[in-house]
Parts: C-alpha cells; structure tokens; sequence
C-alpha cells in the first residue's frame, strides 16, 4: 500500500530525510500551497510559491510521485491534507519534523482527526538534533549562545587545531568585525558588488507565482514584481559560491556596518535559501572554511560567518523548540504601546529608520545589524508590545520563519524573555549608528545632542528606557554603568530627556 509523503514548503531538500524512507515509484509526496499561513510581504510569498514549484519539478525528475495543491485548489493547509487523505487512503504519513510549532500542532490535529498512521523523521536542516539540545539545557536558569557555538565547534571540528584549541587561538574574533564608517572611509573599502539575484533572469514558473500572489493576495505589502532572491537548489549555491569569492573576504570587517546606498553590504544574503532547504547547513560551513584554507579569505571573517550558521542559527532554533508554545507571549518588560504605522509606510523624520524600514517595505530584506540595532532598538526603547513586534518581523522579511523570529525578536531584541538567551539588553544610542552607519549625515535630528529642540529620538528613548528600568538594570553588571551613569544626572537633565521622550512617544501614532 502507498504512504504519503508530506514535504513542508521550508523542506525543500532531495535529503529530506522523509523523501529517504520512502520509495520512489510507490510512495507520494504531497507539496500544498496554503492560503491561511498568514500575513507576508508579497516577494516572501512569490519567493516560497516559486521555490515549492521548482522543487515540484525537481522530484518528478528524479522519478517521484508527486500530489502537489495549489493556492486555488483550497484554503487551507488542514484542508488540503485532509481531502488527500480522503481521497488517496495512505497506509502512513510520512514527514520529517517540522520547523514550526504551528505545522506540528497542525500535523497532530489532522493525524487525530483522519486516524492515519504518523511517523517521524528526524531534521536534516539543523546540525544539533532538538532532543541534544534540549539535554544540554536541563537545568539552567540561562542560556548562553556562546557556550553552544563553543560547543559546537568542539564536536564537528570546525576551525579546531589538533590539540583542541581554536584555530588562531580566539574563539571569535568580534574585535576585528567591527569597523565603523570612519574606518571604511580611511580604508578606502571597495564597494560592495552587487548580488548575483540582481541579474537573476525570470522564468515562466517566477512569472506565474508573482500572477498567483498578486490574484490571491492583493492587499499584503509589497510589490510581487520586485522579487529577486533565487528559487531553486540550482540558484541558491550560485549565490553561496558568489558570496564565498566575492564578499566573504571583506565581510567580517564590515559585517556591522550600516550604508544607505548599499543594504546587502557584504552579506551572505543565503538566510532565505538556507531557511527553505535549498542549502544545508554544513555545506554553507565547509565551503566558508575551505575558503580560509586555500588563503581566499580570512579567519576573522570566515569565523564570524561561522558562527552565524553553527551559531546564531542552530541557538535561536534549539530556545524555540525549548520554550514554546509560551515564548511568543513574553513580555519581561512590560511593553504595550502598540507598533507605529510608519513600520509599514517608512513615512518617519528619523533617518535611519526611514531608510531601513523603506528597505524591507521594498525587498523584504535589511541585514541583522539594521534588524537589531536601528528597528530592534528603537522597538525596545519604545516599549513597542514584542508580539507586534514581532509579528510584523515574521511578515516582512523573505527569510522569517516562526522558529527564526521568535528568540530573535523575543531574546535577542527586545529583551522580553527576561534575559534567558541574552544578558544584557541590546539597546544603543544615536552615538552607536552614528558610528557604524551614514544615516546620520541625511537627518534632521541631531546624533550629538541629548535633549531639547533636534535631539536624535534614540538619545531620549535611551535614557528613559534606563530610568524606566533602573531597577532591573542596576543590579546587571553589563548594564549597570549605564543606570550609574543616568543616575549621576543633574534632575532638570533628567527632566529634560523624560519630557522630550515622552513627547516623542505621545506622538507615534
């Protein structure tokens, strides 16, 4: 009798350990377009339609059986799988383990509701299995993320010497990846190149997803005809290849630095493809470090993307699955004020948010250093209500998943996890983006001036944040110089800046 195999559209790889237990010429596999994943920029729609329409074709070349819905076909993912059902009476479902809490609450419901037999497999989208992961963070009060990447390292070998210690004898190498403008004036830096997506050609498959979504999804933001980012397994190591010979070599250098004629930077722009299944993991590692072993690229850059993938990525995914389904209601601070409509609309006097939120309103993308310190901070300080927050961040950009957004926004950002995943706040002020961007420079606020008539808005809302908060962050000691510093404040200083703040806020929306 057939099994079904069911393939998640953020699946998209032949090594879909589901594909691996079954068998070509008998089994099915079922791709569903759904129309109720909720609200998403419209070239993150285009970019996930076309990707499970390539990967369609894909597996119907390498001989597969293939049921594959479209977004016309019906509304619902539930409903979709339960009309297979239905109609095709499998003996198993097979599906490897989803990368959302939502598609696995979703997958349970359905099994309970159809009676079919449901079997597991294992991800072969994360290095670190989630039960390894949920071992290795019994017991702890906090979560460190670089005692994983520590960790991480240690156990698949990667930039190790042969008697332990890390190569070049750091275990990463932050100091030398922060260079601000100044520094990428007097270097003389070469620009950017531009992506290879930016001369990606259009095929009839691109063309008649960016029909579908602009038919079925009129009113999202965005514009369908702007998409840019590869689709296919094909593409997307182009644009790992391209990265590793042209930008990886400046990338830890610049990596914080914020420019706002030249969003992507040097970045690896591989989150998206990588988020889908079109690459893996370890392939994006090793090319990465055979790139500093043939001398293409050096340590300090090819760490600091290191630790992005075995990292940042594998951390922020094993908190998910350790915290939900509660994580996303955190709010250890208390936030309420509801997110301003400029998030959509860009339409802001302050600069760098201007510029960074017209970035993503127009491709669906900003690097993680416009994510964090210009729309993550000034949602901190705000106090902007996290699940707004970040619900709009899972809305807009082309590579935000669930398990993506939610200790990024939750931890990371907005510090409302209570510091489980981050000890201290990432909150900066003017004095941080002036620093590592050009923003400033087009502004009418002032970066330098604290309070009073053209004072940047992120002077006050630092501060204040502080006096709203000095008691939770005095007693931390990576925050506590800035609660002293606050505290040591003349009162009509002090008096100044909360008026000036609260004006601000009073007036967002």
């Amino acid at each position: 009798m057939k099994n079904t195999i069911l393939v998640f559209g953020d699946q998209l790889t032949l090594e879909n350990t589901a594909l691996e237990a079954g068998e070509v010429g008998r089994d099915v596999v079922l791709l569903i377009e759904a129309r109720d994943t909720g609200p998403a920029h419209k070239i993150k729609r285009v970019f996930h339609i076309a990707a499970l329409r390539a990967f369609a074709e894909e597996l119907r070349s390498h001989g597969w059986q293939v049921e594959h819905r479209k977004l016309g076909d019906t509304p619902s993912f539930e409903t979709s799988l339960l009309d297979h059902f239905s109609q095709k009476k499998p003996a198993t479902l097979l599906a490897m383990e989803p990368n959302n809490w939502s598609q696995q609450k979703c997958l349970e419901a359905v099994v309970k509701k159809s009676g079919v037999d449901l079997r597991i497999t294992p991800t072969c989208q994360f290095v670190t299995s989630r039960a390894d992961f949920l071992e290795s963070a019994k017991g702890k009060k906090r979560l460190l993320m670089e005692a994983h990447y520590r960790r991480m390292r240690k156990e698949l070998g990667i930039l190790m010497q042969s008697d332990g210690e890390p190569e070049g004898g750091a275990w990463n190498y932050d100091s030398e990846n922060r260079k601000s403008v100044r520094d990428w004036k007097k270097d003389g830096a070469p620009r950017p190149p531009s992506p290879v997506t930016s001369r990606r050609p259009r095929g009839p498959l691109v063309e008649q997803a960016i029909a579908d979504v602009e038919k079925w999804f009129p009113d999202s933001p965005g514009k369908a005809t702007d998409f840019w980012l590869p689709h296919t397994r094909e593409g997307a190591l182009e644009l790992l290849g391209e990265f590793i010979k042209k930008r990886l070599p400046l990338f830890g250098d610049y990596q914080d630095l914020m420019l706002e004629d030249s969003p992507t930077m040097f970045h690896s722009i591989i989150a998206g493809p990588l988020n889908l299944g079109l690459l893996l993991p370890m392939e994006c590692v090793k090319a990465a470090v055979s790139a500093y072993k043939s001398g293409k690229a050096p340590l300090a850059a090819v760490e600091g993307f290191v630790r992005q993938i075995i990292g940042w990525r594998e951390f922020v995914n094993g908190v998910y699955w350790l915290k939900m389904p509660d994580y996303i209601e955190s709010n250890g601070l208390g936030a309420k004020r509801p997110l301003p409509k400029f998030f959509y609309t860009a339409e802001t006097d302050m600069n760098c948010l201007s510029r960074t939120i017209g970035e993503v309103r127009d491709t669906a993308f900003n690097h993680h250093i416009q994510r964090l310190m210009i729309l993550g901070n000034f949602l901190l300080l705000a106090g902007i209500q996290p699940r707004e927050a970040h619900d709009w961040f899972l809305e807009m950009y082309i590579d935000a998943h669930e398990w993506v957004m939610a200790a990024n926004v939750f931890g990371m950002a907005l510090h409302a996890d209570g510091g489980f995943m981050a000890t201290k706040p990432y909150a900066g002020s003017a004095a941080y983006i002036s620093r590592m961007s050009n923003y400033c420079a087009g502004c009418k606020f002032d970066p330098e001036k604290k309070s009073g008539t053209g004072a940047c808005p992120f002077n006050l809302l630092y501060w204040d944040f502080y006096d709203r908060h000095t008691a939770r962050f005095g007693k931390n000691p990576r925050t506590s110089m800035m609660v002293k510093s606050w505290l040591k404040r003349s009162e009509p200083e002090k008096e100044a800046i909360r008026r000036g703040a609260a004006e601000f806020l009073s007036n967002l929306s």
